[in-house]
Order: C-alpha cells, then structure tokens, then sequence
C-alpha cells in the first residue's frame, strides 16, 4: 500500500469488549503507511516491558492533576475507580499538524468528550471521524466465552455493551463485525471516505 497524498485523518473507535477494536487499530499501524496509534496516558504503574511514551504517557496523580487543570486533554476518565486514563490534545494534534493519521480506541463516553472537542477545534472537526464495531448480542457472548472471562465478567461487560449500543445512533460510521479481514477491509474503506472528505474541505 502507497503513502496517500490525502490529508491526515483521526479515526475513534469504540465498541464493546471483545469487538476486536485494539486489533483493528493494530493492524491500521501496521499496514498503512503514515498511521501512528495516539499514546494515552494514564497513572497506572508501568506494567513489565512497557515504556514511557511509547505504550502509555505515564504520570502520577500530581502530573496528571496539573495537567487537567491546564486543560491539556481532550478527554479524561476513572477506570475502575482506581485509575484515570486520558488524551492529550498534544498527543493528537501534533501528529495531524505533522501530517500523519492517527487511530484510538476509547469507550463511549471517551467519544462523546472527542466529540466536544472537535466542536471547538476546526481541525478535528474536518479531520476526525467516530466508528462503532458492532457485534450482535449472542456473538459478543462466545466471543467473551472465548476469551476465557469468568461468567461474572462477562455478564458485567453484556451489561455494558447493551449500554454502549443505544449510543450507536451518534457514531459516523458503523462496523457490522463479521470477521477480522472483513472488519479490517470495511475499516479501511472508511479511512478513504473520511481522506477523501477532508481533501474536500481543505
């Protein structure tokens, strides 16, 4: 695959757990030239093998704290109730202004603050585009089966995929999740629709 002369794009993806969202964004990085994944950050501790800047921005309570006040992400949430996971505005902007796309999984309510975002941002708002990966209900549980969750976990993450799909209305682009090739292959076309729309209102 050639690098496009469209401009860069940002794509959010959301959708329930065990969509197979984080292997999408993967797999965009890995096969289209010019993709980069937006580094998040958060202020758990680094996990073995995992390094600052490149798997997380990691920071402390503190770090992250005065970053908030500064206004410095586009989104921010608790997870779990033990630790916070954010974007950076940074993190995202810098790369579209450097002329690389950049792709990001988040939940639903990450994408609703994204979306807040791009309506105060005239570069987002040509250049982002949100992308629900659809799993009907009775997949979604082997799927989780699959994944050797316990049932307890799986009845808590049916609960919240049966929340996040009455959000699928307010998504751009929708994902009817079939396999991985077809889920990629759909991805892409996606992609070229929104280069091409932001070529349009360059």
């Amino acid at each position: 695959m050639t690098v496009s002369s469209q401009p860069p794009v940002l794509l959010v993806l959301a959708g329930p757990a065990g969509s197979g969202k984080t292997t999408l964004c993967e797999r965009m990085v890995a096969e289209v030239p010019g993709f980069e994944r937006v580094v998040t950050t958060t202020t758990r501790a680094p996990r073995p093998g995992e390094v600052n800047g490149v798997h997380y921005h990691f920071f402390t309570p503190e770090e992250f704290d005065a970053k908030v006040a500064a206004g410095a992400f586009l989104e921010w949430a608790w997870v779990h109730q033990k630790n916070r996971y954010g974007t950076l505005a940074s993190s995202v902007l810098d790369p579209l202004a450097a002329g690389r796309s950049v792709i990001i999984n988040v939940d639903v309510q990450g994408v609703e603050n994204f979306r807040r975002a791009a309506a105060a941002n005239p570069l987002l708002a040509k250049r982002m585009a949100t992308v629900f990966i659809n799993v009907p209900i009775p997949e979604l549980r082997v799927r989780l089966g699959g994944r050797g969750e316990s049932e307890a976990e799986i009845a808590h993450r049916m609960q919240t995929a049966e929340r996040e799909l009455k959000e699928i209305g307010k998504f751009d682009f929708v994902v009817e999740s079939r396999d991985r090739e077809a889920d990629f292959q759909a991805l892409l076309a996606i992609w070229r629709q929104v280069q091409a729309r932001a070529a349009r209102t360059n």
